[in-house]
């Protein structure tokens, strides 16, 4: 190496086109270190135990001016060490600029063992792909990988104590995995004692049902017959998030939606059948009646309430 390292944790990623130097972030993002570490050492490596599972593996994914990514054992990019674990994002760190180390994955808690490293900065990723390093040398080498090409093997460098003593097993790894669900649930809990007051507080005559689903009813249905599953309605309705942002709307579009009910979110399903014909209510629905943790991709985030004004016109 031409730099002189500071005391922390390394990880020399030896290719065919040169060696790249990364900063692994072991305090910010303790876990996500530990499954890299624990995979170049063979500690994670549930196929092959004590084999470092990254030799030998190819770049199977470059974009240029984007990302380089590898780590898939499969060479396609569908591949995985046969475990999941949890995001671990940090405020502190982003996709601030080239030669950031972070997970690919293929939505919420689904990292495994492929990676990426910028080109450039890319901010869009930020909070949906945990950063956990980046480049300290061999940027140039970053620029340089082109699709197929192949990490030899990724050597660790420990200076200082606190690295030396950043060590991996399998029981050490599923403790960090734990310490991080344990927080997530903790910070949840807390994100959804304050949206359950505010929604106390907007709507106080709303109805509630075992499952969490709430309603108001604005305007009385005529007659006694009320659909069941699998019956087709036709429905007019406007889709909000709890900020008041418009997401989905067929009164916009001018025509109304119809469909079976059965297909669509549960909370849904569950307000139709109680339904008459001509009535107007407004639905207050929980993540898990809705889109849930995986949210709908660009349009509903993840751990969404959704707010709903649907008028029952026909069925």
């Amino acid at each position: 190496m031409s730099k002189e390292l500071k005391d922390g944790l390394y990880g020399k990623i030896v290719t065919n086109r040169g060696d790249i130097v990364v900063a692994l972030d072991f305090k910010r993002t303790p876990m996500t270190v530990a499954n890299f570490v624990g995979l170049i050492e063979g500690e994670l490596n549930l196929k092959e135990p004590g084999k470092p599972y990254y030799d030998g593996l190819k770049f199977h994914r470059v974009i240029e001016d984007f990302m380089i990514q590898g780590g898939c054992p499969v060479g396609n990019g569908t591949g995985g060490p046969g475990y999941t674990f949890p995001d671990e994002f940090s405020d502190e760190l982003t996709h601030r600029g080239p030669g950031i180390l972070s997970m690919a994955n293929a939505g919420p808690g689904t990292n495994g063992s492929q990676f990426f490293i910028t080109h450039v900065a890319t901010p869009w990723l930020d909070g949906k792909h945990t950063v956990f390093g980046h480049v300290v040398e061999g940027q140039e080498v970053v620029n340089k990988v082109a699709e197929g090409d192949n990490i030899e093997r990724i050597e660790l460098i420990r200076l200082g104590d606190e690295a030396k003593n950043f060590l991996v097993t399998k029981a050490s790894f599923s403790k960090d995995v734990e310490a991080v669900q344990r927080k997530e649930i903790e910070k949840l809990q807390k994100e959804r004692a304050a949206v359950e007051g505010e929604i106390k507080n907007r709507w106080p005559q709303a109805i509630a049902t075992p499952s969490g689903l709430r309603y108001v009813v604005h305007q009385e249905g005529s007659g006694d017959e009320m659909p069941k599953s699998g019956t087709p309605v036709t429905v007019h309705y406007t889709g909000t998030l709890l900020d008041g942002h418009i997401f989905d709307s067929s009164v916009r579009r001018g025509e109304p939606a119809t469909f079976a009910i059965g297909q669509v979110i549960e909370g849904w399903n569950e307000a139709l059948v109680t339904m008459k014909r001509g009535e107007k209510r407004t639905l207050i629905i929980p993540p898990e009646l809705g889109y849930g943790p995986g949210g709908y991709p660009g349009v509903i985030p993840p751990n969404s309430y959704l707010i709903f004004e649907v008028e029952l016109l026909d069925f």
